[in-house]
C-alpha cells in the first residue's frame, strides 16, 4: 500500500515523451547566432557537424544510434559537463522515458548506475516515489511555463546508495536539471483560476489530483534532464546522529548502539570501525555499567579485579585528568600503553584506537573509543572528525544514566523496598523512631541499624549443570550454520559471476568456519556477526537483482534468521527455552511449597534465579515479633527444605524429555548451625551476613557448588542427588534422622555417600553426605 505523502495511482510515465536533442542543439545555434567570442568556435563546429547527423535532429527511439555520433554529443554536452570538472563531478544526463544514463561521468556511473548504465533505485526511495518525482517535475515546470507560476524549491531530495567497496552506504544530493527539457501542449489547455492554481500547491504531494486538473495527454515532452549527485553523506550522517543521540533511550538498547556504530562507519568510510562509550560514574570515581545498559566499552570487559581492567583503568585515569584524547596509531609499536594493555587489545583484533573523553559540563562522564582493526586508520586528522559529535555522545551518556538510574529507583520502589511481610514491624518501629528523633533532636538524624541478630540460615540451590558448556555449544552450532547458509549462497554466485569480490568473502567465511572448529570466543563471535552484517549480507541485495536465479538460496537463508534477531537463533534459542523452563519450573514449586513454610513459623526468604535457582532462609526470635521461636521449628523447616530439594529434583527429571536441550540439574544444601546476625544495608537496601566470623558463611555459599571430593577430579553435585555439606558431626547425625525418614517413604535410595571435600579457597574441613533421589 503506497503512502499517502506522495500519492499517485498511475505504475507508468503518463506523458508522451521522446529523448531529443533539439532543445540544447537550439542552446547552441543561439550562441551561434550570438556571436559570443567564448563559445563561437564550438557553435559553429556544432553547427557543421550536425549537417552529417540528421538523426539526432528528431526524437530518438534508438540509443545505439548514439554511438554513431559520439564527437558531435561530446561537443554538445559541453554545455551541461564542464571539461574541468569531468572528473570529480557526479553528472549524468537520462531521457524523459527513459531509466537509462546515455552520457554521464564516470562517478555518476560508480554511483548510481548498473553495468547497462540503468539508474539504480536508491535504497531510501521505492519505484513508487521516484515515478511521483517525475511526474511532479514535469507538471512544476508546466506551472511554470504555461501559468507563468514559480513553484517554490522542492526540499533536498537525498539518494542512499551502497559502496560496494566499502561495504558501507553513502548519502547523495540529487540536483535536477531541466533547462533541457522541452514541453508542448497537445491541445488547449485550461484555464485555471488562482484558487485553483492554490490548489494545486496544496495538494504537491497528491499527483492524482493534479492528472484531474491537467490531464497527461494534454502535454508532449521531449529533450532530457541532468542529475548532479553531491556526496552529503558526512552532514546526512552527523545529523542522523544528532537525532538518535537525542532520544531517550539510545543508549539502553543494544541494537540502538549498533546502529550508531555503523553511522559512526559511514562517517569515517572505515566499515570495521568499532564504537564503545564507557560510563564514567563521579561520585564513585570509576567506570560503572548501570546493569550493562549504558557501557558499551569493548575494552573495559574484563573483571574490575583483572590486570588487563587495571591497565585500561589506568589509561582512562590519566584521560579524565589530562583531557587530551589518546591516540595509537599502531597499537603493536606503541609505547602508550601500559603493560599487558597491548597484548590485550591485539587479542581483541584492535591494531588503531583514539580515546576521548566525555563531558558534560565540567564533569567528566564517559569515554569514547574508536578502534580499528588496521594501522594508521585512525589518527590526529580524525579528531577534528570526532569533535563534530563528541558533545553529542556526552549528552546521551548523562541523559541516559540519568533515565536508567530513575527507572531502578522505580523498580526498587516498586519490588524491592516492599518489606517482606515477616520484618515489616521492625521497619515500621525503626521509621517511627526516626520521626521521633527529627521532632525533638535539633540538626541531621540518621535511621537507626536495623539488625536482626542469633538467626539460623538455611541455603539451597538446584544449579543447571554445564550450562555454560551447553549455552557455547549452543552459540557455536548457529554460528557455524549461520556460515554454511552464507557460504554455499556465495559458492552458488561465484559459478555465475566470478567476482574478486566475491571470492574474497567466500575465503573470509570458509576461514571463520574453520577457526570455530578450534573453539569459540565470544569477541570472535560478534567480529562474525558483524562481518556477516557489513560484507556479505548487502552482497546478496546485489546478487538478488543481478541473478535472479540465486534468489531461492538467499530466501532460503533469510528464512533461517530469527526474524526479532536478525541471526541464526535455533539452538540458543532451544537451549535458552530449556533454561527457562527448568528454572520455571522449579522456582514456582518453591515459591508454592513456600506459601505453607510461613504458615509452620514466620521467617525470612528470598530466591534467585541465574542458571538454576537458589534460596536463603532466615529464621529466628529476633525476626518474629509476637510468636515465640523454638529450636523445634528450626529443624522443622531443615527436614521440609530437604524434602522441597528432593522434589526439585524428582520435577527437574521428569522435565528431561520435554527439553530441547537435555539439561540436568544438580542439587545442594549448606548447613550452618550456628546462629548469624543479618544487616539491613541502607545503601544497598538489601541484607547482608553481619560480623567478621560471619562471612565465612557467605564464603562457602559463593564457592561451595564448584567443590571436588577429596583426592578426586568428580564434582560433589551430581545429577539425580542431593548433597548436603556439613562441619560438623551433630549436623551430619541429625541430617541422617531426615534421610532415614525419606528412605522409608521412598523418597531416597538406601545408598548414603559419607565424602570428604577438597579445601576451598579460604575454607577447608568440610564434609557432605550425598544421596540419590528415587525419580
Amino acid at each position: 500500500m503506497h503512502s499517502q505523502e506522495h500519492n499517485i495511482s498511475v505504475t507508468t510515465f503518463p506523458f508522451k515523451a521522446n529523448l531529443s536533442f533539439a532543445p540544447i542543439i537550439r542552446y547552441w545555434q543561439q550562441e551561434h547566432e550570438g556571436c559570443k567570442s567564448s563559445f563561437i568556435h564550438c557553435a559553429q563546429e556544432i553547427t557543421r557537424q550536425l549537417k552529417d547527423a540528421p538523426e539526432l535532429l528528431g526524437p530518438i527511439t534508438d540509443l545505439k544510434v548514439l554511438e554513431n555520433y559520439e564527437c558531435i554529443i561530446d561537443l554538445l554536452m559541453t554545455a551541461v559537463f564542464p571539461p574541468a570538472t569531468r572528473e570529480i563531478e557526479a553528472i549524468g544526463t537520462v531521457g524523459p522515458n527513459y531509466d537509462v544514463s546515455f552520457y554521464h561521468t564516470d562517478l555518476f556511473r560508480e554511483i548510481i548506475l548498473t553495468d547497462h548504465n540503468y539508474l539504480k533505485r536508491p535504497l531510501n526511495i521505492d519505484e513508487h516515489r521516484m515515478l511521483f518525482n517525475r511526474v511532479r517535475m514535469v507538471y512544476f515546470m508546466v506551472l511554470e511555463k504555461f501559468y507563468q507560476v514559480q513553484v517554490p524549491h522542492e526540499e533536498f531530495l537525498i539518494y542512499t546508495v551502497p559502496d560496494y567497496q566499502l561495504g558501507l552506504y553513502r548519502h547523495y544530493n540529487v540536483e535536477i536539471n531541466t533547462q533541457f527539457l522541452d514541453i508542448t501542449p497537445l491541445g488547449p489547455l485550461p484555464t485555471l483560476s488562482e484558487v485553483e492554481i492554490q490548489h494545486l500547491l496544496d495538494n504537491i504531494r497528491d499527483m492524482d489530483i493534479w492528472m484531474k486538473v491537467l490531464p497527461p495527454e494534454l502535454f508532449e515532452i521531449n529533450g532530457f534532464y541532468t542529475l548532479h549527485l553531491v556526496d552529503v553523506t558526512v552532514q546526512e550522517v552527523l545529523s542522523s546522529l544528532k537525532n538518535d543521540l537525542l532520544e531517550r533511550d539510545v543508549m539502553l538498547a543494544p541494537d540502538r548502539f549498533e546502529q550508531l556504530q555503523e553511522k559512526v562507519r559511514i562517517y569515517f568510510k572505515r566499515p570495521h570501525l568499532q564504537l564503545g562509550v564507557a560510563a564514567f560514574h563521579k561520585n564513585r570515581s570509576t567506570f560503572v555499567n548501570f546493569g550493562n545498559k549504558i557501557n558499551h566499552s569493548f575494552l573495559l570487559q574484563s573483571e574490575p579485579s583483572s590486570s588487563s581492567y587495571v591497565g585500561f583503568k589506568s589509561i582512562y585515569d590519566s584521560l579524565v585528568r589530562d583531557g587530551r584524547p589518546l591516540v595509537v596509531k599502531d597499537v603493536a609499536k606503541s609505547d602508550q600503553l601500559p603493560e599487558g594493555v597491548r597484548e590485550e587489545m591485539l587479542g581483541m583484533g584492535i591494531q588503531n584506537i583514539i580515546l576521548a573523553l566525555l563531558r558534560y559540563g565540567e564533569e567528566p562522564i564517559g569515554i569514547l573509543e574508536l578502534g580499528s582493526p588496521n594501522p594508521g586508520d585512525l589518527d590526529n586528522f580524525s579528531l577534528s572528525k570526532i569533535e563534530q559529535f563528541l558533545p553529542l555522545f556526552a549528552v546521551a551518556v548523562n541523559r541516559n544514566s540519568e533515565e536508567i538510574e530513575a527507572r531502578v529507583q522505580a523498580v526498587i520502589r516498586d519490588k524491592f523496598t516492599a518489606i517482606h511481610p515477616v520484618l515489616e514491624w521492625r521497619f515500621r518501629e525503626a521509621a517511627l523512631n526516626l520521626l521521633d528523633k527529627m521532632n525533638n533532636t535539633p540538626g541531621p538524624v540518621e535511621m537507626e541499624p536495623i539488625v536482626f541478630p542469633d538467626v539460623y540460615p538455611l541455603y539451597a540451590a538446584a544449579d543447571v549443570r554445564g550450562s555454560s558448556t551447553e549455552r557455547n555449544t549452543a552459540i557455536l552450532g548457529d554460528l557455524v550454520e549461520h556460515l554454511q547458509l552464507a557460504e554455499r549462497i556465495l559458492k552458488k554466485a561465484i559459478e555465475v559471476h566470478p567476482l574478486p569480490i566475491l571470492d574474497e568473502l567466500r575465503f573470509s567465511v570458509t576461514k571463520h568456519l574453520r577457526q570455530l572448529k578450534k573453539g569459540l570466543i565470544s569477541q570472535d563471535g560478534i567480529l562474525i556477526f558483524d562481518m556477516l552484517r557489513t560484507q556479505v549480507e548487502p552482497m546478496f541485495e546485489f546478487l538478488e537483482a543481478t541473478h535472479p536465479d540465486l534468489m531461492p538460496y538467499i530466501q532460503n537463508y533469510r528464512d533461517a534468521m530469527d526474524p526479532d534477531l536478525g541471526i541464526l537463533y535455533k539452538r540458543r534459542k532451544a537451549f535458552e527455552e530449556s533454561l527457562t523452563l527448568i528454572n520455571e519450573t522449579i522456582s514456582e514449586y518453591i515459591e508454592q511449597e513456600e506459601l505453607s513454610a510461613q504458615n509452620m513459623y514466620p521467617h525470612y526468604f528470598e530466591k534467585f534465579k541465574t542458571d538454576g535457582v537458589e534460596f536463603n532462609i532466615y529464621v529466628g526470635a529476633s525476626l518474629e515479633e509476637r510468636q515465640p521461636f523454638d529450636i523445634m521449628f528450626l529443624r522443622n523447616l531443615r527436614l521440609w527444605q530437604l524434602m522441597v530439594m528432593c522434589e526439585v529434583t524428582r520435577r527437574a527429571a521428569a522435565l528431561k524429555p520435554k527439553l530441547k536441550v537435555p539439561l540436568e540439574t544438580t542439587q545442594l544444601i549448606l548447613i550452618h548451625s550456628q546462629p548469624l546476625a543479618i544487616r539491613f544495608r541502607q545503601d544497598e537496601r538489601k541484607f547482608d551476613v553481619d560480623g567478621a566470623y560471619n562471612i565465612r558463611y557467605e564464603i562457602v555459599k559463593k564457592r561451595v557448588d564448584k567443590a571436588l571430593i577429596r583426592g578426586t577430579d568428580e564434582r560433589l553435585t551430581q545429577p539425580g542427588k542431593v548433597a548436603i555439606v556439613y562441619s560438623q558431626a551433630r549436623e551430619a547425625n541429625e541430617y541422617m534422622e531426615y534421610i532415614e525418614y525419606l528412605q522409608n517413604k521412598q523418597v531416597l535410595t538406601e545408598d548414603v555417600e559419607n565424602l570428604e571435600i577438597d579445601d576451598l579457597q579460604g575454607v577447608s574441613g568440610l564434609k557432605a553426605l550425598r544421596v540419590k533421589v528415587n525419580c
